[in-house]
């Protein structure tokens, strides 16, 4: 009952920073916030987790994880702050501010992979679940996944709209979510 209510509380601000997209199932921020839902849970049921047996392969590969994520996380975020350019053109109710950008970013992380803000939450899903992995848990992370590869989709198709060809080229050039592989 405890996660119930600790997972409603901290759903709230999520419903309120998503509801814009919260009706629109063609939306990246739709499915986004499905993920950013299953994340949580994994947050609540493994939170308690967070340390135990330290050394295990599993903690290992879940800090790496998580590492991976906040760096993904931060590179991402300062160079679409740096060379984004939000402007009028993009102003889209259903975009967040960072979302606006006007320029096509393609070096940095973003040379290597297209998706670094949602690759760092399909890390950050991974490295939470690795924490106290269950069954129940490891079917919340393949769906948070599966989230997180619509919205990357669609986020996709809403780019090649603003961007055209730009964008078409420079997807053969670059991977989704993980350099050099995917």
């Amino acid at each position: 009952m405890e996660r119930l209510i600790v997972f409603g509380l901290l759903s709230s601000p999520l419903i309120l920073i998503s509801w814009r997209t919260l009706f629109n199932i063609r939306s990246h921020g739709f499915y986004r916030f499905f993920s950013w839902e299953c994340i949580l849970w994994l947050l609540v049921n493994n939170y308690k987790y967070w340390f135990d047996n330290p050394w295990s392969i599993a903690q290992l590969f879940s800090w790496l994880f998580l590492v991976f994520s906040l760096y993904l996380v931060f590179a991402g975020f300062v160079l679409l702050k740096k060379k984004g350019k939000p402007e009028k053109i993009r102003d889209k109710k259903v975009l967040y501010q960072f979302e606006k950008t006007s320029v096509l970013i393609d070096n940095g992380i973003f040379h290597y992979i297209r998706h670094p803000l949602y690759s760092s939450l399909l890390f950050l899903s991974w490295g939470i679940f690795l924490k106290h992995p269950t069954v129940l848990l490891f079917i919340l992370v393949i769906l948070s996944s599966i989230f997180l590869y619509i919205t990357a989709k669609i986020d996709e198709k809403e780019c090649i709209i603003f961007f055209g060809k730009k964008y078409r080229e420079y997807r053969k050039r670059s991977k989704m979510f993980i350099p050099f592989l995917f």
